[in-house]
């Protein structure tokens, strides 16, 4: 039993997730912490001690905890259904950025499919969600969020979904942009030879974060509409 659980997109196992994985130092997948990759002048435990705990992932539905009249078992078989009866979406590709602060892989091309496929994920799956907590709503809302955020936030229990949804693949916590453009240096030509391209999310992953805060992958479905 996990306390929060989550959708998120995760790569197949191979060279990109694996990259990535020991970039931050944490592999989901199979629930382990990993050593990084040597980087010159990269202190990336450091780098990716904010973000290590969700491991390598591009959230579709934000962590949310189970409904009390809900049951994980249900939620997997909800899961599937919805997998079973979704097309797969095609990106041209992934690129290394600098943006809101932090560095991510984010979409190159057409996101239209993959933003209807995360809203739709959202909707779909949110009688599993129980209700935000007051504590929640604060927390939230000391990101200074804008009024449809903030719909977002009590209808749906997260601020950046549906039209403020935005696909990104997370790699660092906050950083100034000297720093982000220092470490892109270093980064990218070991990371971009591994991007595929095209970039085709074919499956999503039901995602569980333990007592310790770490998230663990419960299950891969595949997209197969």
């Amino acid at each position: 039993m996990f306390k929060r659980y989550a959708i998120f997109y995760t790569p197949s196992p191979g060279p990109f997730a694996d990259f990535c994985a020991s970039w931050l130092g944490w592999d989901s997948r199979i629930g382990t912490a990993i050593r990084h990759p040597v980087c010159d002048g990269v202190d990336i435990a450091s780098v990716t001690r904010v973000p290590r705990k969700y491991g390598f992932h591009g959230t579709l539905k934000a962590p949310f905890r189970l409904a009390d009249h809900q049951t994980v078992d249900d939620l997997k078989s909800m899961t599937a259904a919805f997998a079973k009866g979704t097309k797969p979406v095609r990106l041209d590709t992934m690129t290394l950025q600098h943006h809101h602060g932090f560095l991510a892989l984010r979409p190159v091309g057409d996101t239209a499919a993959l933003n209807a496929l995360a809203a739709r994920i959202v909707a779909d799956l949110d009688p599993f969600r129980a209700p935000s907590t007051p504590e929640d709503l604060v927390r939230r809302r000391q990101a200074g969020l804008t009024g449809r955020q903030d719909h977002n936030l009590i209808t749906w229990g997260y601020p950046y979904v549906m039209d403020d949804f935005h696909f990104h693949m997370t790699l660092s916590g906050r950083m100034t942009a000297d720093t982000a453009h220092e470490i892109i240096a270093t980064l990218n030509p070991r990371l971009d030879p591994l991007i595929p391209k095209p970039f085709v999310i074919d499956h999503i992953t039901l995602m569980g974060q333990a007592e310790d805060d770490m998230f663990h992958e419960i299950q891969r479905y595949a997209l197969a509409g």
